[in-house]
């Protein structure tokens, strides 16, 4: 469905800078006292305009002012560079509702690059985020990061080098993550404890993990109901360079597609290839080993109601990350041999079994051609490894496209 912006009388502020094709350095101090003044007295329609030009920063922006646009002149023609920063946790840190940020890069940030807060109806487009340094532990933890937001669109963004996510969209409803690039992230692309989001038509490449979809427990909302189809998560082998004790930094280096104790999961027509440890993961809470669930006692640990299916995957499972992956790897497929596509820790609730099999609508369903499951039986310490696919074999009913609100642009598409 395709809906335009409200109309709004907007005021635009065009802030001093140099408008030339290549970025130049601005001078700093004027500058960044001048955009947070503006970012201050903004009003709903304000539309602060960046000329193209590399602006170093020493500290966090921030905004509380909702109906705000902050438009660049291009990702890779304005760009504000805190490699210098001396004070703040984000780049910049929106507080609002109602908020557009597009063509404008975010480089180098102590911390997370954009962080937005608790909004709704916000767009994110065409902005990049990068550690120019490359992967490193020290680096920011998220590129992209809207958090308990409604309503959002992530769209031709770039993110890059960061120590947890690139593309994090954490404890939202109704998002949209489409036509953007991750790589080089420990995490390409994370959804996390999200209900109803889509993610398509996007590249992960380079990342430890291509795109992730978790629930974690100890938070408000758990997470359901997503989309992953027609990316390309693709090479996805680099070493992990998480913080220890983060959820991230037990999904091992190549993995492709991580579903962890999310439900109501539909991953399709997706180009899943080159992974050393899998192409799909699915697995519980109790894998993780990031700590017990003792004060999470309506958490959900398991993952069900998955459904996997026409999608085309490349080579995986030559050289998985884990000792434990690797020796099972040598064990039931020999030295030169791969894991299946897809693996499953073996995690279920036995509390739904009905003659020893989840109910239909709780399965974890693969109908993907010739790509196998293995289960690798986690509650029994791999005693029982089965690559029987006699309970998988089936459909589930297919997802409902996530339908943004006017304002957002043609979203919600049908696959």
């Amino acid at each position: 469905m395709r809906a335009l912006l409200p109309s709004l009388v907007a005021t635009t502020v065009l802030l001093a800078g140099c408008s030339e094709e290549k970025p130049t350095p601005v001078a700093n101090q004027d500058f960044q006292k001048d955009l947070q003044t503006q970012l201050i007295k903004a009003k709903a329609g304000t539309v602060i305009e960046i000329p193209a030009g590399t602006y170093q920063l020493d500290r966090s922006l921030s905004l509380k002012v909702s109906g705000v646009t902050i438009r660049g002149a291009g990702m890779d023609k304005t760009i504000l560079n805190f490699k210098g920063q001396k004070s703040g946790a984000e780049g910049l840190l929106v507080d609002a509702s109602d908020f557009t940020i597009e063509d404008i890069a975010l480089e180098d940030t102590k911390g997370d690059a954009l962080k937005v807060v608790g909004g709704k109806n916000i767009i994110i487009r065409r902005v990049r985020t990068e550690w120019t340094n490359g992967p490193a532990t020290e680096n920011g933890a998220y590129g992209i990061y809207p958090v308990q937001t409604e309503n959002t669109l992530v769209d031709g963004v770039v993110a890059i080098g960061a120590s947890d996510a690139g593309i994090y969209v954490g404890q939202s409803r109704n998002v949209v993550v489409r036509n953007s690039r991750a790589e080089r992230n420990v995490a390409g692309i994370e959804i996390e404890n999200t209900v109803d989001a889509d993610v398509y038509d996007n590249v992960a490449t380079g990342n430890t993990g291509g795109i992730l979809v978790f629930n974690m427990p100890n938070l408000p909302q758990a997470g359901r109901v997503t989309r992953v189809y027609r990316n390309k998560v693709e090479g996805n082998n680099h070493r992990n360079f998480g913080h220890k004790g983060t959820p991230v930094a037990s999904v091992p280096a190549g993995s492709g597609v991580v579903i962890n104790s999310n439900d109501d999961v539909e991953i399709f027509d997706n180009d899943i290839g080159e992974h050393k440890t899998a192409n799909v993961i699915i697995s519980s809470y109790f894998s993780t080993g990031y700590t017990d669930l003792s004060t999470a006692e309506t958490f959900d640990p398991y993952p069900e109601g998955i459904y996997i299916h026409g999608n085309r995957f490349g080579p995986a499972g030559d050289s998985p990350d884990h000792l434990e992956l690797k020796a099972l790897k040598i064990t039931q497929f020999g030295l030169n041999g791969r894991l299946p596509d897809i693996l499953w820790d073996g995690y279920v609730n036995t509390k739904l079994l009905v003659d020893g099999k989840l109910p239909a609508d709780r399965a974890i369903c693969i109908d993907n051609g010739e790509a196998q499951m293995i289960n690798v039986d986690g509650p029994n310490n791999y005693s029982n490894i089965s690559m029987d696919m006699t309970h998988h074999r089936c459909t589930l009913p297919r997802l409902p496209s996530v339908e943004l609100q006017a304002g957002l642009g043609e979203v919600g598409e049908d696959a």
